[in-house]
């Protein structure tokens, strides 16, 4: 994994802009064989934009994890009913699995056009169920999307695919198989494990997305955590996680955790402080986090304190998709420099607080990633002088 040696290297968390052509292709459900070709193109696309923009370690956009006509409640877990066993697509609503405290509070703003659709608790989503043994079935579809990459950045080490963590279906409809959602995210953890493998076995780097580390506190459903209590799913939950990771070295491994996509209040996020010792458990090598939203950019204090282990990277989100208003150079150079200064400037790696596709609009999100670009420059030659 590359280190921050002579300047600050930047890159993202993974979903990027569709091109509206593959998007309605995969809205109107085309063909794993009529998509072959313009995937193909589509990553060779996104990766030269990338770079072309500036971000020196690249994804496939997450280009292969399709999206569907109801709520993009999250390609980035969706993906994964197509790819292993013991699973069936139903339709549910938002309200049926998990609803915000959040939502609650403030639910005259999430009725009003202003709101994202995403957070509207009456919304139809595709909702995974366990109906069976948990295995992964579609290793096809990994060699694909590790094929489009690798020939995309024609060598290019460092490039990554995102992978979702194992914990996201044991939060949402009951199983009808596993006595217990543990037992189901033992079994989710041991099925993934097979797309990780294939990820790292193939060079690149995984990175693993689990948002539930620290979103799960503010829904308000099955369960009614204090701190005390969500410490302890929480620290049972990084064994599990790394249980997926066994025999994979962690300099290969990304861990990115986040408070949730929808543009809204988070007045009931779980400050990074109470989690942050079980998150740095997880055997990765680097761990993204939140720092651009108003709501997690002071918690650069919490390194102050919390000592981050030797060799390990930090990647704050500098620039956020939670606003449609561009953050200034100055101001991402600001946030890069306040980590730098704390862990050591070759330990960040500066990123996005999440995905910018399909939360916020193409033209915006890749200025976004430019201001990223040009924010590090600053940052660089500020801790390189």
């Amino acid at each position: 994994m590359k280190r921050s040696t002579d300047q600050i290297l930047t890159s993202h968390v993974g979903s990027l802009p569709r091109p509206a052509e593959l998007l309605a292709k995969y809205k109107k459900g085309a063909s794993e064989d009529d998509l072959a070709d313009d995937l193909r193109q589509a990553v060779a696309d996104v990766v030269k934009r990338q770079q072309d923009v500036g971000i020196d370690i690249v994804n496939d956009g997450e280009y292969g994890k399709p999206m569907s006509d109801a709520v993009d409640y999250g390609a980035w877990q969706e993906y994964a009913y197509g790819r292993v066993d013991g699973y069936e697509v139903r339709d549910a609503q938002l309200s049926d699995f998990s609803v915000s405290r959040d939502f609650v509070e403030f639910s005259d703003y999430y009725g009003t056009p202003e709101a994202a659709v995403a957070s509207d608790p009456d919304a139809p989503v595709h909702i995974g169920v366990n109906v069976g043994p948990v295995s992964y079935a579609r290793h096809d579809l990994i060699s694909r999307d590790i094929a489009n990459l690798t020939a995309a950045v024609g060598g290019e080490a460092d490039a990554f695919l995102s992978s979702m963590g194992t914990g996201a279906e044991a939060f949402q409809l009951p199983s009808e198989h596993y006595a217990t959602g543990e037992e189901e995210m033992v079994a989710m953890a041991e099925a993934m494990r097979d797309e990780y493998k294939a990820i790292t076995d193939a060079g690149l780097i995984v990175q693993i997305d689990d948002p539930w580390m620290v979103d799960q506190f503010g829904v308000k459903y099955s369960h009614d955590w204090d701190v005390a209590g969500y410490r302890e799913w929480a620290e049972r939950h990084v064994e599990i996680i790394n249980h997926s990771l066994e025999g994979i070295p962690s300099e290969q491994i990304r861990f990115h955790i986040c408070w949730g996509s929808w543009k809204g209040p988070h007045s009931s996020d779980l400050p990074l402080s109470d989690v942050v010792d079980l998150a740095l458990k997880v055997n990765a090598d680097l761990y993204s986090v939140e720092a651009a939203n108003p709501m997690h950019e002071h918690e650069w204090h919490v390194w102050e304190d919390t000592k981050l282990p030797e060799n390990k990277i930090i990647m704050p989100g500098v620039v956020t998709h939670k606003t449609n208003v561009l953050e200034h150079p100055d101001v991402v150079a600001d946030r890069i420099v306040r980590y730098a200064e704390l862990v050591g400037r070759e330990n960040v790696i500066a990123g996005t607080d999440c995905g910018m596709g399909g939360r916020i609009h193409p033209d915006i999100a890749w200025a976004k990633l430019k201001a990223l670009v040009d924010g590090a420059e600053i940052a660089s030659k500020r801790l390189w002088p």
